[in-house]
């Protein structure tokens, strides 16, 4: 690996993904929860995270609200 690269010769091309790249955040979730996906997930063959990340992106596309009622 060089210690530095040309890159004024090259084409580069802004990455279209940029917009869209994930953050890392702390999430507090309860147990069941977590079971739940990770469970899911081995099933599904994919890591539990992901399968929140799509699960959250979903919801959040289809602007699907909780309901949930207090007593």
């Amino acid at each position: 690996m060089k210690k530095e690269y040309d890159f004024s010769k090259m084409k580069a091309v802004k990455n279209p993904y940029a917009k869209v790249l994930k953050k890392q955040i702390t999430i507090r979730l309860n147990s069941t929860a977590i079971e739940y996906f990770k469970n899911m997930a081995e099933e599904m063959g994919i890591p539990y995270q992901v399968l929140i990340d799509s699960y959250l992106t979903d919801c959040a596309v289809s602007k699907r609200r909780l309901n949930l009622k207090w007593r």
